[in-house]
């Protein structure tokens, strides 16, 4: 039986281009345009260092106004205006597979498509599990650091503890909301694990809207809703009254929350065929190579570097309170947090 080699059909350029177009466009969280592809940022990924600075204007202070007179004597003192800056971090990863293991399930005709969505699925993974890290990150920031401000906790400690108040509900949405006081109305979407979902769905907390090409939307009190298992999520340690209970992160977004950008790499090859004809005894091996920079950065928030091992940071560092902090205002962050059982 004759067997599709990787090197046969792929070609590495357009094998490139077109992972990176196809990157992140399936997850459910980037699907909703609460990350938004930021071209500033895919720029930058093109140029050197690891991080990047984005500078900002503060906005004018809330200072009374001057009452005017007659007198020109009496001079105003100007106010100033400041600027601050947010740090945003890059990527540089790869990962790579096996002909000798792929070859078998992509043998015959339409492999290269095959290949192409195995490749963007893993990258897909890889970038939900990144900005669930970030948010995790963040979060873990706001608690340390700014008093909890960005979040409402309504889940019980002990799995004898829950109650339907200490379960998702409405009460604790727009509890969570109102940590961004009159800029909650900005909120456009709601980010949920899919446990959570089936317990709203129960509750009759959803409501689906037809819509006229036969596909539907669903929102939550008018907030879009998404559903991803990426969410974050701590089960439960044990079904007994004293064990620690499982606790949900769902996840309020305005527009733009996140940015976002993926580029092919500056120098290496974004993908690249490694031919081993000694490997299986001289029955010869390929391997695929697969190589992307990437940058995700909630808005409103610097990068600290606090705490990175390597050239680039894991997704458990991105999860880490030491490596961010808060830049921009409370109510300037279009981003809040409910946990709940």
């Amino acid at each position: 039986m004759a067997v599709t080699q990787i090197a046969d059909v792929v070609v590495p350029a357009e094998f490139t281009s077109y992972v990176v177009q196809n990157t992140m466009e399936r997850t459910a969280l980037f699907q909703s345009g609460v990350a938004v592809r930021n071209g500033e940022i895919e720029a930058q990924l093109s140029a050197g260092a690891d991080m990047f600075t984005v500078p900002h204007w503060n906005d004018l202070g809330n200072e009374e106004a001057n009452i005017v007179n007659d007198n020109p004597a009496d001079e105003s003192t100007p106010y100033k205006i400041n600027a601050g800056k947010q740090i945003v971090r890059k990527s540089f990863l790869h990962n790579s597979w096996s002909a000798m293991n792929l070859a078998s399930e992509l043998s015959g005709d339409n492999a290269l498509p095959r290949i192409q969505e195995r490749v963007t699925a893993y990258w897909d993974r890889q970038m939900q599990r990144r900005l669930v890290a970030s948010l995790n990150g963040i979060l873990a920031d706001n608690i340390a650091n700014d008093g909890g401000d960005m979040v409402r906790s309504i889940a019980a400690a002990t799995v004898g503890a829950i109650t339907a108040n200490t379960r998702f509900n409405a009460t604790g949405v727009i509890e969570a909301a109102g940590t961004l006081g009159d800029a909650m109305r900005d909120l456009v979407a709601i980010a949920m694990h899919s446990d959570t979902y089936e317990h709203a769905l129960k509750n009759d907390l959803i409501e689906t809207v037809q819509q006229s090409d036969g596909g539907f939307i669903q929102t939550f009190r008018g907030l879009a809703v998404i559903v991803d298992d990426g969410m974050p999520f701590t089960p439960a340690a044990g079904p007994d009254a004293a064990d620690a209970a499982a606790v949900y992160t769902t996840v309020l977004f305005g527009r733009g929350a996140v940015g976002y950008g993926v580029t092919a790499p500056r120098v290496a090859k974004g993908t690249q065929i490694e031919d081993k004809p000694s490997a299986g005894n001289g029955g010869g091996q390929q391997i695929l190579h697969s190589r992307v920079n990437l940058a995700i950065h909630p808005a409103g928030f610097r990068w600290l570097e606090g705490s990175v091992a390597l050239e680039s940071p894991s997704i458990a560092e991105l999860a880490l309170a030491t490596n961010w902090t808060r830049e921009f205002e409370r109510k300037a962050i279009p981003l809040a947090f409910l946990r709940h059982n």
